[in-house]
């Protein structure tokens, strides 16, 4: 499997359908990543967001993933994902409103599987945006 249709796999089952099985086949037991000046690790990350995501916007699905280079070893890409914030959401309450929005990601693979990555995400800009706008 392609570097690209991979990371198309791994969107489709985790964010679209949140088939959690996947993970060990796709990251690394020393998955690393990294977003807002911070590092989370492991396989239990990978679930514990992948929960929480589904949870807050339980209707969560993957408008677009669009790849932009790909080597041996790092590929650069974006998703787009919309749903409904039903729920809470790293502390901002939920709105009830659609939101939809962009994240940029690098991923960097040992192998077959995906051991790092960087990740730029307007999630929580767009969840403060909608919080903002009065009902």
């Amino acid at each position: 499997m392609s570097r690209e249709n991979q990371i198309r796999y791994a969107v489709d089952q985790l964010i679209g359908s949140g088939n959690l099985d996947i993970i060990e086949d796709v990251f690394s037991v020393n998955y690393l990543a990294h977003a807002d000046n911070k590092e989370f690790r492991g396989h239990d990350f990978i679930k514990k967001f992948s929960k929480q995501l589904r949870s807050a916007i339980p209707d969560i699905s993957v408008v677009s993933v669009e790849v932009f280079i790909e080597n041996d070893k790092v590929i650069s890409w974006q998703r787009t994902l919309q749903g409904t914030h039903n729920a809470n959401m790293m502390g901002i309450p939920p709105s009830g409103k659609k939101i939809k929005w962009n994240e940029m990601v690098i991923s960097r693979f040992e192998g077959t599987k995906i051991t790092e990555e960087w990740i730029v995400s307007e999630l929580v800009g767009q969840l403060l945006l909608k919080q903002s706008i009065k009902k």
